[in-house]
């Protein structure tokens, strides 16, 4: 392995990860946040596989010129508990009875996205590796540049076993674009999304006076101001100082803001960070004027009582904990409506942070790879993902699967307001860095939002900007 890979590698293995893509308020149910441990153990060095076992360009264009059959395919995931456990291992047990080659998944919980990380690291150093392993964009990112993934485009674009052109044009934009390296590999294929959204209690918005949900950034402050003004106002001191917006400095709510005013917070390469552009720098006066103006209100801890009790008009989490929010209701016999919105922008503008439940493939034998890509290429057709949303409660990657959903959207018709935002879904960078840059983008916000003026702001943007800057190029 090259002295740059090993590099690399060392600052995986010790740096210690960010909270996404689920880092979500109101719910548990995310962990984006991920750690890493170092395991002592032989090296796993990918160099020394034969060349000709990964030359693609002498396969038959029919059927790669690999056999699959009888392999066994070791898929590590995060669902070790509750309906998605159960889901995992119904699917995985169909799949071994009805696929043609006789290939056999063997099912391995990991634990929670820190376990696996963990786990697929120490892997990584005792050369123990599994076929296939769940993580986020920016674990991916890093098993991509030590060279232990596959890069699945020469899968997806395969004339036999790969998914067609009308196919990938069905499947969103964000999951597809989601795992792909600046160079265009492909680290990752999506099983499933949720999202960070907001939560809009629609009956209190019309008894507030308001038509109907907020459609721009001016709306969505017009009404959490008259939520706060209104429980300033009322007999109850309780409840004085709440009412507007939860407000939580969690990367993915400043990275939603700006992508809703239409902005992105990575340069034109796609290689780097770009926090001083004017829209970074508008969403975050934005997230400011909101506090600054009194309509916003902090939780000590998960906001699903306020928002159960009239305490929040609006708060900001994962659509994943939706139960959650469901029993806070009842508990508090609120009978309300309420629904899943997308941020808001000036113009209009709608963004959502999507977690895409990514499954990577691991460099292994071309056996084992394709028999793998078979694993995962069924586990994401639109019936088999529409089985796994059933028992999971999140959202699909493709429109091919709504129709096998009718009788879901039917029943939990607050999870069906979130079906509608897929299409405003953005991925949080894939870049091996993004785990560092993301906590002092956090960092960030704090310091803004207690900032006195805008030049402050300007001055904090352009200070995460070297930060940026210098933790880019420590993972080059």
């Amino acid at each position: 392995m090259t002295k740059k890979k090993l590099l690399l590698l060392s600052l995986v293995l010790l740096l210690i990860p960010m909270l996404a893509v689920g880092c979500t308020t109101g719910d548990g149910a995310e962990d984006v946040d991920t750690a890493e441990e170092h395991d002592d153990g032989e090296e796993h060095d990918m160099e020394d596989m034969d060349d000709e076992e990964h030359d693609m360009e002498d396969m038959d264009d029919e059927d790669m010129g690999v056999d699959p059959s009888g392999q066994t395919v070791a898929f590590w995931h995060v669902w070790g508990s509750g309906d998605p456990a159960d889901a995992i291992v119904a699917l995985v047990a169909d799949f071994n009875a009805t696929n043609e080659w006789g290939i056999t998944v063997e099912a391995f919980a990991q634990g929670n996205y820190t376990d696996t990380e963990n786990a697929f690291n120490a892997a990584i150093q005792s050369g123990d590796l599994p076929s296939t392993v769940v993580g986020y964009t920016s674990s991916l990112a890093n098993w991509h540049s030590v060279d232990v993934l596959v890069d699945l485009n020469q899968f997806v674009n395969d004339p036999h076993y790969g998914i067609s052109e009308a196919e990938l044009a069905d499947h969103y934009a964000g999951p597809l674009a989601g795992a792909l390296t600046p160079d265009g590999a492909r680290t990752g294929w999506a099983l499933s999304q949720s999202a960070n959204v907001l939560w809009y209690n629609s009956t209190w918005g019309a008894d507030l006076g308001f038509d109907g949900p907020p459609t721009t950034s001016e709306e969505f402050k017009a009404q959490a101001c008259a939520a706060s003004q209104a429980n300033a106002a009322d007999d109850d001191p309780d409840n004085d100082g709440t009412g507007g917006l939860v407000l939580y400095t969690g990367t993915e709510n400043p990275f939603s803001w700006v992508k809703a005013f239409g902005g992105t917070i990575t340069n034109e390469a796609g290689d780097g960070y770009d926090f001083t552009n004017d829209t970074v720098l508008q969403a975050m006066l934005f997230m400011k004027d909101l506090q600054d103006s009194g309509c916003t209100l902090v939780t000590e801890s998960y906001p699903n009582p306020e928002f159960a009790t009239r305490k929040a008009l609006f708060v900001t989490s994962s659509t994943a904990g939706l139960p959650y929010q469901i029993a806070a209701f009842e508990d508090a016999g609120n009978t309300d409506s309420w629904e899943f919105l997308a941020f808001l922008g000036p113009d209009g503008g709608q963004a959502v942070d999507a977690y895409i439940q990514y499954i990577s493939i691991v460099k292994t034998t071309p056996e084992q790879e394709l028999a793998t890509w078979l694993f995962l290429r069924w586990l994401t057709s639109p019936e088999t993902q529409a089985e796994w949303i059933h028992a999971s409660d999140y959202f699909p990657t493709q429109n091919a699967t709504v129709p096998f959903l009718t009788d879901y959207v039917a029943e939990n018709p607050i999870w069906s307001t979130g079906l509608a935002l897929t299409e405003f879904g953005y991925v949080e960078p894939g870049l091996p860095s993004w785990f560092s840059v993301r906590r002092a983008f956090r960092d960030a916000v704090d310091a803004i939002l207690a900032a006195e003026t805008e030049e402050e702001v300007i001055a904090i943007l352009a200070e995460l900007q070297t930060t940026a800057e210098e933790l880019v190029a420590e993972m080059d």
